[in-house]
């Protein structure tokens, strides 16, 4: 596993190609805020590990029972995903291999020569994108940043998006890896390809290959990778969001950031969203409408670098709350024509479906899939054909009007009812609040919050935490983690409608808040069943029914759909842990730590490396060799201007000292010349604010948008990539009707070319004839020697190839594309074009027909056309 993250790795490093800095963040211990999702995810994926488990084995004795064939059953232990979490043993192993594969690669990899490597690990507290965040931010005080950086941040994560924007920089970019759906995975018993666990049947697995070498092949590509450019974003915000006729002056950035805000309201990993804003259903978009027609009102802007002003944005959701009822009836509308249409559909297809299928060796399949495991060879087909015809004359007769059961038997008279699960509707889950009705607010306090909707304190409770909750999350992603204790205390959202009278709610924290210790996030957000990765006095609290806090680790617990229709969407009802509660439970058991256990609870920080070719090099290693014990400022001057303090490192990777291998398979570095050391990003007053703006001397780059780019649509057509030269040049051609036209009415000299006395065309059309070489399509083509009179524009042999003609002799016109043939050889130069074109600056007509013409030389009795001053027809 470690080995396939370094190869990830190096991929993404050659793909980006970093030049200045390469900053690898894990994550770290997150806020308390975070928590409750971390929480939530964990203990379902511990509940859907498990019941997959139960789930393989119930089918594991079914396929036996009835003689199917499966693999032995492999006795390992299953990989519990919960342990990519900080403080296990896990990520401590992924630290340390990450700290070998960077000094390899600066001692071995060219590309890594002059590079800057920061390594922040789990033990640094903070997720990994907001601890890249929140380097960016203190740099980007610092006065000798360089504004125009180009950033290049990796991560799958939509909230990367939002985070870029939140910097201002110009040049932000986000790689991703492209989302390829329904990728196949192997069935978890019989180890084949084409079918899940409950679809099993046991069958023999098929031969892949002549001698089944291609067994253990993986049918998958390699992942592709997504470049997002936030410079293209912000040029479509900042045609979507201006506005005319403000009584502020309009600013892009501050709007950028009211734009950022406003897709909170939608969801984020702190907040559920409101239940009337559903961003499949176009929440932000009408978000912006509003937002464009209430900001006039509003005075100002929503926020100011990570602030909210509660006034304004009051005026914003009131005026959502007053379209609330009909949107939750526009959605029951439109699920209710989802449906119809999807009972329609398979009505359709029942009825599309053939009215008998036959068996046996009749069986129809698949081009290609006669050998396949499924398919039936008669061995001795008499033998086959008289079966069948036994069976069909042994099977009773039924009329036409007969009706059958479900497992196709002839029904009794009068017909049966319908069981349940033939009914074409799918089962739908129950939905008791019905936001479409009257009164959809007071059941949804009652069902949600069990509190009766005149409870006008709780609901002013609620809405409260949420406001919190929105002033937290934006000061989380411009300036940083406001509170770590702070969390929203409730599964579910308030109305949009209930946001009134919020102008006057506090929206300040506690400050001096500490994150937890990496072993007390783990007893927060781990199930019972995970316990294994913790120490074994912590274990028992979780399991033991006298424990103090065993409420904290239910083995089952209800998932609300709260109106989705998969599991995985829908609101797991867990207890929130009381951090008073478990900080006085664990205190009992903190004794009980080992060194190594104690080490990996406690709170650690960034590390950077650097190659014997960085300017830093030598100034890190006199460091070490004059022992010095108080933290040291970074020389800007040395490191592309990054500043912060160095602290030396107890576990430093040093010159000349071997640097050993944590995975077995991999070499120990015996001459090893890159050097670590501590590093802190510089330190700011807590009340601090960093300015969201562009900084001064930061150029935008060039826009990459045109017109016709703001169009949704192009003529119905999905948008592809421009290639080549412009799309807008309309190449000017002849077509066969005018090669006849000019061949039958145009006099023809005996010593000129075919077309002497037309007029070229001007300059600017001459050039429209050369067209970029489509992609497979050959540079030069074979000549063909039965080409026709029309061909002669699809172009001749390369000059390599043809004869030199005299001037206006019936010379072969060049193949327009090889004009590009002259920049890479002398030989082809300018006025070789003109060789190959009559006086008049047109390509001869071809005669293949054995010296005599096409067309009758006094041509045809058509009318001439009437004269336009472009030719000269007489």
């Amino acid at each position: 596993m470690m080995v396939a993250i370094f190869e990830y790795i190096d991929r993404l490093f050659n793909i980006v190609r970093p030049r200045r800095l390469l900053y690898m963040a894990i994550d770290g211990v997150a806020p308390r805020a975070k928590m409750n999702q971390q929480r939530s995810r964990r203990f379902r994926a511990s509940k859907e590990g498990v019941d997959a488990a139960v789930e393989k084995q119930r089918v594991r004795e079914e396929i036996l029972a009835k003689g199917g064939f499966l693999p032995p059953e492999e006795i390992k232990e299953r990989f519990d995903s919960n342990c990519i979490t900080p403080g296990t043993e896990f990520m401590d192993n992924l630290a340390k291999c990450l700290r070998y594969y960077i000094a390899d690669r600066l001692n071995n990899d060219p590309g890594w020569k002059n590079l800057t490597v920061i390594l922040s690990d789990a033990s640094a507290p903070g997720e990994g994108e907001h601890k890249i965040m929140d380097y960016i931010r203190r740099q980007r005080a610092q006065p000798n940043h360089d504004p125009n950086t180009h950033h290049c941040l990796c991560g799958a994560d939509a909230d990367l998006i939002m985070l870029g924007l939140a910097t201002h920089e110009p040049n932000f970019t986000i790689i991703r890896e492209e989302f390829k759906p329904n990728k196949p995975k192997p069935c978890g018993l019989c180890n084949q390809f084409g079918h899940e666990v409950k679809d099993c049947e046991g069958l023999p697995r098929e031969k892949k290959g002549k001698h089944d070498e291609l067994a253990d092949s993986l049918p998958c590509a390699e992942g592709e990778f997504i470049f997002l450019r936030l410079n293209v974003l912000r040029e479509y915000l900042e045609r979507e969001l201006t506005m005319a006729s403000l009584p502020f002056t309009f600013d892009i950035e501050r709007s950028i950031d009211d734009w950022v805000f406003m897709c909170f309201f939608v969801g984020n990993d702190f907040l559920p969203h409101l239940p009337s804003l559903e961003i499949r259903e176009g929440a932000i978009d009408r978000l912006v409408n509003i937002y464009k027609n209430v900001v006039h009102k509003t005075g100002g802007y929503l926020t100011e670098s990570g602030y909210v002003n509660l006034q304004r944005v009051q005026m914003i959701m009131l005026a959502v709350g007053e379209v609330e009822d009909s949107i939750f009836k526009k959605r029951k509308d439109d699920e209710d024509n989802f449906r119809r249409r999807q009972k329609e559909k398979r009505k359709r297809m029942k009825r599309d479906q053939p009215s008998y299928i036959p068996g046996g060796i009749l069986t129809p399949h698949a081009l290609g899939s006669r050998n396949s495991p499924g398919s039936h060879i008669a061995s001795n087909a008499r033998q086959a054909a008289y079966e069948m015809r036994m069976h069909n004359n042994s099977s009773p007769s039924v009329s036409p009007n007969t009706s059958f059961t479900s497992d196709g038997s002839p029904s009794p008279i009068g017909g049966i009812k319908r069981k349940a699960e033939d009914s074409d509707s799918e089962p739908e889950p129950e939905d008791n609040i019905r936001l479409w009705e009257a009164g959809w607010k007071q059941r949804y306090y009652k069902n949600k919050f069990d509190v009766d909707a005149a409870d006008e304190k709780f609901r002013r409770k609620v809405v409260q935490s949420y406001v919190e909750g929105l002033c937290w999350v934006l000061r989380y992603y411009y300036q940083g983690c406001a509170s770590w204790k702070w969390y929203y205390p409730f599964h579910y959202a308030p109305f949009a409608s209930d946001f009134e009278g919020i102008a006057g709610m506090p929206s300040d924290f506690e400050k001096g808040t500490k994150p937890f210790k990496p072993l007390e996030q783990l007893m927060g957000v781990f199930p019972a069943a995970s316990g294994n990765f913790l120490p074994p006095s912590w274990r028992k609290l979780m399991s033991d029914p006298d424990s103090s806090i065993i409420d904290f680790y239910p083995e089952d617990f209800a998932v609300d759909l709260n109106g989705k229709k998969f599991a995985w969407q829908g609101v797991a009802l867990l207890p929130f842990v009381d951090e008073r509660r478990l900080r006085a439970a664990l205190e009992e058991v903190y004794p009980d730590l080992t060194p190594e256990e104690t080490r990996r609870n406690s709170l650690g920080g960034d590390v950077m490396f650097v190659g014997k070719h960085h300017p830093l090099h030598d100034f890190v290693l006199e460091l070490y060799q004059t022992g010095s014990t108080e933290p040291v400022d970074v020389p800007p001057e040395l490191c592309h201007g990054i500043q912060g303090k160095f602290s030396l490192d107890e576990e430093a990777i040093l010159p000349d000292q071997i640097v050993c291998s944590p995975v077995p398979q991999l070499r120990d570095l015996s001459q090893n010349t890159a050097i670590s050391i501590n590093f802190k990003d510089p330190q700011f007053a807590e009340d601090y604010i960093f300015k969201a703006v562009m900084l001064p001397g930061a150029r935008k780059p060039a826009p990459v948008l045109k017109p016709g780019d703001w169009e949704k649509s192009s003529n119905g057509r999905p948008w592809k990539p421009q290639l080549g030269f412009n799309r807008d040049r309309r190449p000017v051609h002849m077509d066969q009707a005018a090669f006849r036209t000019l061949g039958h009415v145009m006099p023809r000299g005996s010593g000129t070319g075919g077309y002497g006395n037309a007029v070229p065309p001007p300059a600017t059309y001459q050039g429209n004839l050369y067209r970029p070489l489509l992609r497979g399509q050959a540079q030069i083509p074979k000549l063909m020697s039965n080409m026709r009179p029309q061909d002669s524009w699809r172009g001749p042999p390369p000059l390599f190839q043809q004869q030199r003609f005299e001037r206006g002799v019936g010379a072969e016109p060049l193949l327009p594309w090889n004009r590009m043939l002259q920049t890479q050889n002398a030989a082809f130069q300018p006025n070789q074009y003109q060789l190959l074109a009559g006086p008049g600056g047109y390509p001869p007509r071809r005669d293949d027909r054995g010296g005599r013409q096409g067309y009758p030389r006094e041509g045809r009795k058509y009318p001439l056309p009437p004269p336009s001053g472009r030719y000269n027809w007489n």
